[in-house]
């Protein structure tokens, strides 16, 4: 099966018991969606790999809780899960990551820079 990017509009019964190894922080009832506040999230196999939490507020998007599943990192999902992001959000000129709940900072800098991010305090811009 190929590897999908899909934004979480409702969630499967699988769909949370799948986040809930990607995110063990959150409970099912705290990821509530709407229109400017999503889930993306990637798929192989019937199952989720990766997510990340957008909001979005205009023209500018926040990415926050970014996390691949650490059996499959280092295989380009997240850089895949981002970038289909931001091609799904055309609208929005402004994005910024945030560095709550970054596990490894520098890893994260690395990553965030290969996307064409900026450093900032407390995060990653890309304008």
């Amino acid at each position: 099966m190929k590897l999908t990017i899909i934004r979480l509009v409702n969630f499967t019964e699988q769909d949370q018991i799948d986040l809930a190894k990607v995110w063990p922080e959150y409970s099912p009832a705290s990821l509530e969606v709407d229109d400017t506040h999503r889930i993306y999230a990637a798929r192989f196999n019937d199952r989720l790999l990766a997510a990340v939490r957008v909001t979005l507020r205009g023209t500018e998007g926040a990415l926050d809780s970014l996390r691949v599943r650490d059996v499959t990192r280092r295989r380009g999902v997240g850089k895949y899960l981002v970038e289909e992001v931001m091609r799904d959000n055309p609208a929005i000129t402004s994005w910024w990551i945030t560095d709550v709940g970054v596990e490894d900072r520098s890893v994260m800098a690395a990553f965030t820079q290969v996307l064409g991010f900026t450093a900032q305090k407390n995060g990653w811009e890309k304008r």
